[in-house]
């Protein structure tokens, strides 16, 4: 299922023995743009640490209550690593965390979840992960950050981002929400993370290879429906792109195979 990653927000974590918190936040990688850790906000309970909470941890997101279930005691979550508010995540850190809490790396694999499109899988399987020599200069994204920063197409700016499209199964972003009102009064576009040429983090700025008309006249994106296969399909046909149902496992097909 797609859905608003703000939608998200607010959304009870609920431990084996007690609340957590609600998320606030969270934390992508800028190579899959998966989630990698949701950002509780604990009240004032542990109110000096980021309490973060793996996808792999959770066990089931209840939609119609506002609640997300996480395979974790309070206890074990008081007990593991600390991250100070506002400290970049190391690699260090994630190793200890993952390590703690017997979760999989999932930086040990070439698709979204190592050698998993999705969480499930990656749970189930542990003994496929494998370790490969492709890597990437690894960094973390605050969604609260990366949210507001500008598009720029080849001809110029035409929008800023909103918001994410979170497929759940992965917890991958799968679209960036671009609003373009200040060009077009109330148009809303999405754009897929895979068709980034760069991004300028400094700058806060996000470039893609497609003309400001290229966007403009693309499949117009309503919060009010549903994202279906038909529109999605259609919005990658406008852009002349594969869609990512069918190269993600293709790709995880090759690597089972092998």
């Amino acid at each position: 299922m797609l859905e608003k990653a703000k939608n998200l927000k607010g959304f009870a974590l609920e431990a084996l023995d007690g609340r957590i918190g609600t998320v606030a936040e969270f934390y992508f990688d800028d190579r899959h743009w998966t989630v990698r850790y949701l950002v509780a906000d604990t009240g004032t309970w542990l109110d000096e640490r980021q309490i973060l909470v793996s996808p792999l941890a959770i066990g089931s997101v209840n939609w119609l209550d506002k609640t997300i279930s996480v395979n974790q005691t309070l206890g074990q979550i008081e007990d593991g690593p600390a991250l100070q508010t506002h400290m970049p995540i190391s690699r260090h850190f994630e190793e200890s965390y993952h390590d703690f809490h017997g979760l999989p790396s999932y930086w040990d694999g070439s698709l979204a979840w190592g050698d998993h499109l999705d969480v499930a899988s990656a749970r189930e399987q542990l003994d496929r992960i494998r370790k490969v020599e492709d890597t990437w200069d690894h960094h973390l994204r605050s969604s609260k950050e990366v949210a507001g920063y500008d598009l720029l197409a080849t001809d110029g700016a035409i929008g800023h981002l909103e918001d994410f499209i979170l497929e759940d199964a992965s917890w991958t972003f799968r679209y960036l929400v671009v609003d373009t009102r200040n060009w077009w009064p109330g148009k809303k576009v999405l754009i897929s993370p895979r068709w980034i040429d760069e991004i300028r983090w400094l700058e806060k700025k996000v470039v893609v290879l497609m003309t400001r008309n290229d966007i403009r006249t693309s499949p117009e994106y309503s919060e009010s429906a549903l994202l279906e296969r038909e529109y999605e399909a259609r919005l990658h046909r406008h852009y002349a792109r594969d869609g990512y149902w069918e190269t993600d496992h293709a790709l995880a097909l090759t690597i089972y195979e092998e």
